[in-house]
């Protein structure tokens, strides 16, 4: 189930507790302990009195609750990154922070958009719901926007026929996932003026023809370029998928010592680290 429905539930479920207390428990535990007064039962009317258990939790949760749901809903998000396919930018053990407001305001669990603030642009990293499965975030680099003509051979990006340069290649090792370990060439990419890092191999490549990014449409590509199920292989993320732009590392776990003391595990240099 979606964390957010839950978070709706719990938050519905709270207030409507402490709205029927307010509403009608309450007055009805206020007389009875007055009855219980005037009748000099003074210690059993102060029980009469007193908020049932539920309740006490209800009046506590609610607002800490709503204040969470109102945050996570419109202002941003907490994630961790999974898997590889956006090395070496982000690392699995990452925690980052997504702007829920970037590309819209939207209404929690059905992802309406209601107000239009702005779009994705190229280069720009983004969450979105899987559009095979929209239970599950995926997390990708934007690549493509409506009316784009992109075209990925022999491991080179064209946007409406430029070539997207590369440089500065240099070795990279990384663990894709799991304990299998892999080597790679890191080079910078200018992706239309946002310059960033990806990962290639000398893994074959799937070959497809030049695509339109459709209206309403985004393609997306993993910097992991050769471990990445992204656009390439699924095609396009609707706007009605989008969750928000990725902007900060909060907080990052490394994943390849599991043996180590928890403390010795947190990667120090990444916390606070934007995500470019």
């Amino acid at each position: 189930m979606d964390f957010a429905l839950i978070m709706l539930l719990i938050l519905v479920g709270t207030g409507a507790i402490w709205g029927l207390d307010r509403l009608l428990w309450m007055d009805g535990r206020e007389r009875k302990a007055k009855a219980l007064l005037q009748a000099g039962k003074g210690e059993e009317a102060a029980q009469a009195r007193r908020d049932p258990v539920y309740v006490e939790y209800a009046r506590a949760f609610f607002p800490v609750i709503l204040i969470v749901f109102l945050i996570r809903s419109f202002i941003v998000e907490p994630f961790r990154i999974p898997s590889g396919s956006m090395l070496p930018s982000l690392f699995i053990g990452d925690f980052i922070l997504v702007n829920k407001s970037s590309y819209g305001v939207r209404l929690p669990i059905v992802n309406a958009k209601i107000f239009d603030v702005g779009s994705p642009k190229r280069g720009e990293v983004m969450v979105f719901r899987f559009p095979k499965d929209p239970s599950i975030n995926y997390i990708k680099r934007v690549v493509g926007i409506p009316g784009d003509r992109i075209l990925y051979k022999d491991k080179k990006l064209y946007i409406n026929g430029r070539l997207m340069t590369q440089s500065d290649g240099r070795p990279y090792f990384f663990t894709p996932g799991g304990e299998e370990r892999g080597e790679a060439l890191r080079v910078t990419e200018n992706l239309d003026g946002v310059k960033h890092d990806i990962l290639k191999t000398d893994q074959s490549e799937l070959s497809r023809p030049e695509i339109v990014v459709p209206e309403g449409n985004y393609f997306v590509m993993g910097d992991n370029r050769d471990h990445s199920n992204d656009s390439r292989y699924w095609d396009f993320v609707p706007d009605e998928n989008l969750v928000g732009k990725a902007f900060l590392i909060w907080f990052s776990w490394d994943m390849s010592w599991q043996d180590r003391k928890f403390w010795q595990r947190i990667v120090w240099e990444r916390i606070g680290s934007p995500i470019k």
